[in-house]
This record gives C-alpha cells, sequence and structure tokens, in this order.
C-alpha cells in the first residue's frame, strides 16, 4: 500500500486524537502520528486527496508533504 506523508497543525494530545478519530472513520488506513514533528504517516488506498480532506475535518491546517 501507498505510503504518505502529511503535516498537520497539532499542538496537543487532544488535535492528535481528532486525526485518530476522523482516519479510524475513514477506514482502510494504516497512520503514525508524530506529535512533536507535527506530522501523520498514512499507509493506504485511499487517493491522497481524499486523505488530505479527511484531515482537514479535525479543523487543523493539513497539508501534503509527499510519499513517504
Amino acid at each position: 500500500m501507498p505510503k504518505h506523508e502529511f503535516f498537520v497543525d497539532m499542538t496537543c494530545e487532544g488535535c492528535s486524537s481528532a486525526v485518530t478519530r476522523v482516519l479510524n472513520k475513514l477506514g482502510a488506513v494504516q497512520f503514525d502520528i508524530d506529535l512533536p514533528n507535527k506530522k501523520v504517516t498514512i499507509e493506504s488506498e485511499h487517493s491522497m486527496e481524499t486523505l488530505l480532506e479527511t484531515l482537514k475535518k479535525t479543523g487543523k491546517n493539513a497539508s501534503y508533504l509527499g510519499d513517504k
């Protein structure tokens, strides 16, 4: 499965919990959250656009960093 890396402006555990919630709701994803570096690595067959839109549902600034 492709791996994608995203920047998400997370500042606390609540922020990372919001990311976990929206990604689990999307389904069919494996992900790792790096809170200190504000990065989320996602392994999924979903398109990068779908993943980015899902991350933006947290209300946080999110952007695509590239393939991992």
